[in-house]
Parts: C-alpha cells; structure tokens; sequence
C-alpha cells in the first residue's frame, strides 16, 4: 500500500532538492532518515519533514509494518516563480527569479 505526503510552495529551487532527494530514492525509511540528519543542504530539512509526515500517514494505518517501507519515489517539481529585479550599473535592472518547488513523496512496503 502507497502512503504518499505531499508540500507545496516551498520557497527553494527544485534543482536543489533534487539532488538530496535522488540521494534518497529507493532507501528504506531509517537509512534515508538517518542520511537527511547529517547532510548540511537546506533541502535535507524540509525533505526529513516530509518524510516524517510520510511516517505519521503511515502509522495512521493500522496494517501498515513501519520497519518495512522504504521511499518508492521522490517527485519535485516546479512551483511559481516570485519575479524581482536588481538595480544594475548605468539604470538598468535585470530579473530574478526566486523559485518555488512542489514536492511529492511516496512510501511503500518491501
């Protein structure tokens, strides 16, 4: 059975939650904890929350064996983008773009 946890609108750019949540795709759910705890990225904070929830979503079903699951799939994808703009030398301004993710995670018995 898939438990899945989902967040949105998280105010960091998908590609670098990408590259923490590959490092966990296909791990079971104390290894991937236990990675997500040591790593220094931003991304490996809001990803353990995730996971977490993932868990709590878990033990909501009575039949489901914690020490059993493992992360089936890791989606990140792109949310809307908050448009900026920086003063620039001889009254130019340039665009930036501060991105946002949509992340999707979903757990399931070995």
């Amino acid at each position: 059975m898939e438990i899945t946890a989902k967040t949105r609108m998280i105010r960091i750019s998908p590609r670098k939650v990408r590259i923490v949540g590959d490092l966990i795709r296909k791990k079971n759910v104390n290894e991937a904890m236990g990675l997500l705890s040591y790593m220094p990225q931003k991304a490996s904070v809001i990803l353990k929350k995730l996971l977490d929830s993932a868990i709590a979503n878990a033990k909501q079903k009575k039949y489901v064996d914690i020490d059993n699951l493992y992360v089936k799939n890791i989606m990140v994808d792109g949310g809307p983008v908050l448009k900026r703009f920086l003063p620039r030398a001889m009254g130019r301004a340039t665009k930036v773009r501060k991105r946002t993710s949509h992340i999707t995670l979903t757990l399931d018995e070995s």
